[in-house]
């Protein structure tokens, strides 16, 4: 079977059973296509040696870009074992570039404090402008629920309803989740759904959609600098990862924070626990059974001594 019926089958596959999206499944496509044409005969039956020098030729990548075009090799030599087209996975012999990933720039509390301060006030009074109380919901759910900004932007109108204490979001892969919905943000939605517009599916409609990502970072970046806080410090994504940083801060599980923001992989909530060490230690000395263990013992040492 040629290379390109068998990145099709790859791709549908991955389409399928991963839900990939489009994008992904567009850059897939390019890295595999791409290595068919380097590769010395047909990519499908490329061995470690080919795949060897196939990489060599993305040394002057940046590491990220050539870790993942070997991501592309091995999920697609993974999905020809499978398939019973291979009897080996010839990636798996090739060494990952080595990648740091970067921090992610965080917000103080002080600085999360004073955004919700001032949109705290521009929302206030008998009969707030709509826009300021947009603002204070857009503002709640990126902190208080960390979502995207394509998430957060594209929420239909019945997102919300009733009671419910959560959110239905379709993130990445078009997958659903539920995301918690704090008091604050309840209570903004109280006061934001009043003011839609009828007829409208979306929850933050503009024209005949919604606000666009881009216009909700010029918003964020506008109500920073009524702040006095450096608007070019603050976006969308440094509030999701603020809202993650804090939750761990607080002492959250790495685990459930990884089901909140939709990460498919736990290795990239990992990139959280960057958070203050010294809480960590402290969370073990008093949370671990030895911890109690050892108070125990201090307890009968005092009680014989006392005796």
């Amino acid at each position: 079977m040629s290379d390109g019926a068998l990145i099709d089958r790859f791709l549908e596959m991955m389409a399928a059973e991963r839900g990939a999206s489009l994008n992904t499944l567009a850059a897939y496509r390019r890295d595999l296509e791409q290595a068919a044409e380097l590769v010395r005969g047909p990519l499908g039956d490329a061995d470690a040696a080919a795949l060897r020098k196939l990489m060599a030729n993305y040394q002057s990548l940046a590491a990220s870009s050539a870790a993942r075009k070997l991501s592309a090799l091995r999920q697609f030599f993974a999905f020809l074992l499978d398939e019973g087209e291979r009897s080996d996975n010839p990636a798996l012999d090739i060494a990952r570039p080595a990648t740091r990933r970067p921090l992610p720039r965080i917000l103080t509390h002080g600085d999360v404090e004073r955004l919700f301060e001032q949109a705290g006030e521009e929302a206030e009074g008998e009969a707030p402008p709509a826009g300021a109380v947009r603002m204070l919901l857009l503002l709640e759910l990126l902190y208080g629920s960390g979502l995207r900004a394509s998430e957060l932007v594209s929420l239909p109108r019945r997102a919300v309803a009733g009671e419910r204490e959560y959110l239905i979001v379709r993130g990445k892969g078009d997958k659903e989740r539920l995301v918690p919905l704090s008091d604050r943000a309840r209570e903004a939605f109280g006061r934001w759904l009043p003011l839609l517009a009828d007829g409208s599916p979306w929850l933050f409609p503009s024209g005949k959609a919604h606000i666009s990502r881009v216009r909700l970072f010029q918003m964020l970046r506008a109500l920073a600098g009524r702040a006095g806080i450096d608007p070019t410090a603050i976006s969308p994504h440094v509030l999701r990862h603020a809202f993650a940083t804090h939750l761990l801060e607080g002492g959250a599980d790495l685990r459930a924070l990884q089901l909140m923001l939709g990460h498919a992989d736990i290795a990239t909530t990992e990139i959280y626990t960057h958070v203050d060490s010294r809480r960590l230690v402290e969370l073990v000395n008093r949370r671990h059974p030895l911890a109690r263990m050892a108070a125990g013992a201090a307890t009968v040492d005092v009680a014989a001594s006392s005796s």
